[in-house]
């Protein structure tokens, strides 16, 4: 029976495309809906992140209010500019991708993102895109 159940579930394993241990580095999706607050929360776990793990490989994904720190001007609640720490950010390594639904919903033009930020057709299918098709691990600071 131990067996029996230890096979079913490597081909559960199989199937689903679930790895355990891979090499190479860490790939990890930050998901960002909740607007200025959680973009800020996020920013500083991605630095801790990068400090204790500078190989990992970080994608941020935004959609709705999520969207609002990758806007030309956008500040936190300290009055700085996001622009700064986004493009340190990015100057390690970290993408930014932004949802498309998003800004044509909220009539927003592509124009008025950061340089770092590029535009996905769908928030929602670029995270589970990464989780399911590259293996990424996901966090929702």
């Amino acid at each position: 029976m131990r067996i029996l159940r230890t096979l079913l579930f490597s081909l559960a394993l199989l199937f689903t495309g679930t790895v355990f241990a891979a090499d190479g580095p860490v790939r990890v999706v930050y998901h960002l809906v909740e607007g200025l607050a959680q973009a800020s929360r996020a920013m500083g776990n991605i630095r801790n992140h990068l400090d204790a793990d500078p190989t990992a490989k970080i994608v941020v994904v935004a959609h709705g209010s999520g969207i609002d720190f990758l806007l030309e001007g956008a500040l936190d609640a300290k009055g700085q500019p996001y622009a700064g720490a986004i493009g340190d950010l990015a100057n390690r390594g970290v993408q930014f991708r932004v949802c498309n639904n998003t800004l044509i919903s909220r009539g927003i033009s592509k124009d008025k993102l950061v340089l770092e930020a590029s535009v996905v057709p769908s928030g929602v299918a670029e995270v589970a895109r990464l989780q399911f098709k590259e293996g990424y691990a996901y966090l929702r600071p």
